[in-house]
């Protein structure tokens, strides 16, 4: 005995279309291509939501070098300008021997002079030019070697005696040895 009674008519006729036994057997496929489905799209997403914080992390660390390249570059530029302020150039050119020059003159293109030239005043020339070494070499702590001192020659008759002497200045050679610099004076400075 049946406890559901048979369909009459139309919904017999219906019921012929349609099997039975195939509808549980027609589900299993569709429900393991959704899960699949799903399954797929969740990795995507882990997948690209990975791929972006990496690229996040790689865009903060840009930002924060930039960031540190741009304080260099700041700080590079305010020693520029005050190695560059009219101040420290005099002060520096002081150092280096030099002194301001006197009124100029000028040449116009068609080749006439404009203006009276005139030399340096006598109170600002130096007696003889520094050595650059002795100018920026810093004070060596090694102890300096003796060298044996030899009596000063006698100048020959013809040769001025005012010509300045000056010592030999050491300055330290990038091995750590002590150099000497040249003590006879320039010719024509």
């Amino acid at each position: 005995m049946s406890s559901k009674p048979a369909p009459r008519g139309r919904a017999a006729r219906l019921a012929r279309l349609i099997p039975a036994g195939r509808a549980r057997a027609a589900r299993t496929p569709f429900v393991l291509l959704v899960v699949l489905l799903l399954g797929g799209g969740l990795l995507g997403l882990l997948v690209l939501n990975s791929a972006l914080s990496e690229g996040s992390f790689e865009l903060d660390d840009i930002k924060r070098r930039t960031k540190s390249l741009t304080d260099e570059e700041q700080a590079l530029q305010r020693d520029i300008d005050a190695y560059s302020a009219p101040d420290a150039l005099q002060r520096r050119a002081r150092e280096l021997g030099m002194v301001p020059g006197g009124d100029p003159a000028f040449l116009n293109p068609d080749g006439s002079v404009k203006g009276v030239p005139s030399a340096a005043p006598r109170s600002a020339v130096l007696t003889g030019p520094r050595a650059p070494e002795a100018l920026t070499a810093a004070p060596s702590t090694a102890p300096v070697p003796a060298t044996p001192s030899a009596p000063p020659a006698a100048a020959p008759a013809g040769t001025p005696s005012s010509t300045p002497v000056r010592p030999a200045a050491t300055t330290p050679a990038p091995g750590g040895a002590l150099r000497s610099a040249p003590t006879t004076p320039t010719p024509g400075r």
